[in-house]
C-alpha cells in the first residue's frame, strides 16, 4: 500500500542536536546585538539634534505618574471596601455602608485629617478628574441594571395596596425636607441658586429609597418572595421612579432660564415619548427573535453603545446622562435572556470595581471636618431626623389603611427608610451642579449612612427575619 501523504498541518520540525545548535543559537544572538549596536550608532550621529524637549519629557512622566495613583487608589478602594463590608455584614449592614465607609476613611476625613502626607501621595489633586470620569461610567452603566430590575408585571399586580404606600413615604419626606430648607437655604445653598431648586432639591433627597440596596436587603434576609418584600420592593420601585421624574424636571430648571428650562423639559418628554413607542416594540420584536440564545460580543457591544448613546441624548438635552442610561434599562423586558445575560456579565464587574470608585469620588468630597461647631452637628441630626420621621409616618399611615398589622407596617417603614448608593448618587448631582454646597453635601452623606444603617438593626428589633408573618398577605386580601 502506498505510504499516506501528510498534510502540511502535520509537519513538525527535526530536533538540532549536538554543539551546531547552540553555536547557531548564539552565533544568531551575537549577530542581532551587534547589528542593533550599527544601527544604533548610526541613527545617533545623525539624528540626536532632534531630542524631544525635557519638558514633553516631564509631562509624559507626570501623566505616567497620574496614571499610576489612579491605580493605587482603585486597589485601595476596593480593598478597604472589601473589608468594611465583610466586617459589617456580621452585624446585619449591606455591603454599601462598608463600600462608603471606605471612601470616607480614606479620604479628607480621616486619612487626609490625621495622616496629611500620606494621604497627599496616594491621591493628589490630579487623580480627582480621572476617578470621578471612572465613577460616571460605572454610574451610567448600574442605573442601566437598576432599570433593568423593574419589573412593571410585579408593579401592576400591587398597584391598588402599593401606589399609596410608594408615594405617601415619598410625600411626607418631601415636604419636611422642602419645610427644612426654609431653615437650611439661608446657610448652605449657593448664592446663585434660587430657594425653589434648593427646596425642591432637599425634598427629592429625602423622599428617596434606594430600590437595588433594598433589594439586596431583602434577598439576605431571604424576604425578596414574602408578601412585605413584595410590598416594600414594589412601592420602592413606584417610589424611586417618582422621585427620578422629579429629580431630572429639577436638574432641567436648575440648568437654565425658564425659557431654556421648557425647552429642556419638552425635548425631555419626546425623549421618553420616543423611547416608550418607538424604541420599545422595536427591542420587543428584536428579542422575540433573539430568543434564548446566549449573548455574542456584537450583542453585548450593541447593549453597550444604547446605554451610552441614551446617556448622551438625555445629556445633551440638559437632563443628567443617568436617567438616559435608567430608562434604556426600563424599556428593556425585565424577564428576558438579554436582561438576564447582560446581568450576569456586567454586575460583578461594576460593583466590585467601577462603583468603588464613585465611593472613593464620594469619599474625597466628604469633609467631615467642615461640621465643626455644635449648631452644625445639631442641623446634621435634624436632617437625619426629618428624614427618618417623614419616611415613618408616610409609611406608616399608608400601610395601616391598606390593613397590614403594626409590627409589619413598621418593618415597611423600616425598610423604605433605606437610601444607600441612590441616595449618594442624587447628592452628587446637587454638589456638581452648586445646588448644595460642601458642607451640606457631608451632611447628607451621614444621614445616608445613618437611615441605611438603621434598617438591620430596626428588622432584628421587630422580629422580622428570614420569614414575614403570612398575616400580611391575608389582611391585604382582604
Amino acid at each position: 500500500m502506498p505510504a499516506p501523504v501528510k498534510s502540511g498541518l502535520d509537519w513538525s520540525p527535526a530536533p538540532l542536536k549536538g554543539a551546531n545548535h547552540y553555536f547557531s543559537y548564539i552565533a544568531m544572538m551575537v549577530a542581532a546585538v551587534g547589528l542593533f549596536l550599527l544601527i544604533n550608532y548610526v541613527g545617533t550621529s545623525r539624528f540626536d539634534f532632534r531630542q524631544t524637549p525635557v519638558g514633553r519629557i516631564s509631562e509624559v512622566h507626570e501623566k505616567l505618574n497620574v496614571f499610576v495613583h489612579v491605580l493605587l487608589v482603585l486597589v485601595a478602594i476596593v480593598t478597604v471596601g472589601l473589608i468594611l463590608a465583610r466586617l459589617l455584614r456580621y452585624i446585619g449592614q449591606p455591603p454599601v455602608i462598608g463600600e462608603v465607609l471606605a471612601g470616607i476613611l480614606l479620604g479628607p476625613s480621616l486619612l487626609g485629617r490625621f495622616f496629611p502626607e500620606v494621604s497627599a501621595t496616594l491621591f493628589p489633586p490630579e487623580v480627582g478628574p480621572y476617578i470621578s470620569i471612572i465613577s460616571q461610567l460605572g454610574v451610567i452603566i448600574y442605573m442601566f441594571l437598576v432599570g433593568l430590575e423593574f419589573n412593571p408585571q410585579s408593579i401592576k399586580e400591587r398597584v391598588s395596596s402599593t401606589v399609596g404606600i410608594a408615594h405617601a413615604s415619598m410625600v411626607v419626606p418631601f415636604i419636611g425636607g422642602t419645610a427644612l430648607a426654609l431653615f437650611l437655604y439661608p446657610r448652605f445653598s449657593d448664592t446663585g441658586t434660587s430657594f425653589t431648586i434648593f427646596g425642591l432639591f432637599m425634598g427629592v433627597a429625602l423622599a428617596i429609597t434606594a430600590f437595588p440596596v433594598l433589594a439586596r436587603i431583602l434577598t439576605d434576609r431571604q424576604m425578596q418572595t414574602t408578601p412585605l418584600g413584595a410590598i416594600a420592593l414594589s412601592a420602592a420601585a413606584i417610589g424611586d421612579l417618582s422621585a427620578w421624574c422629579l429629580l431630572a424636571c429639577v436638574v432641567a430648571v436648575a440648568k437654565g432660564v425658564p425659557s431654556e428650562a421648557i425647552t429642556t423639559l419638552a425635548l425631555s418628554f419626546l425623549f421618553v415619548l420616543a423611547m416608550l413607542l418607538v424604541v420599545k416594540p422595536i427591542l420587543e420584536r428584536a428579542l422575540a427573535k433573539y430568543g434564548d440564545k446566549p449573548m455574542s460580543p456584537v450583542v453585548m457591544a450593541l447593549v453597550l453603545i444604547a446605554i451610552l448613546a441614551s446617556a448622551l441624548i438625555t445629556e445633551q438635552i440638559g437632563i443628567h446622562a443617568l436617567f438616559g442610561a435608567f430608562l434604556m434599562g426600563v424599556i428593556i423586558p425585565h424577564d428576558s435572556q438579554l436582561s438576564h445575560a447582560f446581568r450576569s456579565k456586567t454586575e460583578d464587574f461594576v460593583s466590585v470595581l467601577l462603583l468603588p470608585a464613585f465611593f472613593a469620588s464620594v469619599g474625597m468630597r466628604t469633609q467631615i471636618g467642615l461640621v465643626s461647631t455644635g449648631a452644625e452637628w445639631l442641623i446634621c441630626g435634624a436632617i437625619i431626623l426629618v428624614a427618618t420621621c417623614g419616611k415613618f409616618l408616610g409609611t406608616y399611615g399608608a400601610a395601616r389603611l391598606a390593613n397590614i398589622d403594626r409590627r409589619n407596617a413598621l418593618g415597611l417603614c423600616a425598610l423604605m427608610n433605606t437610601r444607600g448608593l441612590m441616595e449618594l448618587i442624587v447628592l452628587n448631582i446637587g454638589l456638581e451642579m452648586k445646588i448644595i454646597s460642601p458642607t451640606l453635601f457631608t451632611m447628607m452623606v451621614l444621614m445616608t449612612i445613618v437611615t441605611t444603617s438603621m434598617t438591620g438593626p430596626l428588622l432584628w428589633l421587630l422580629g422580622i427575619g428570614n420569614q414575614s408573618d403570612i398575616v400580611v398577605k391575608q389582611q391585604l386580601e382582604k
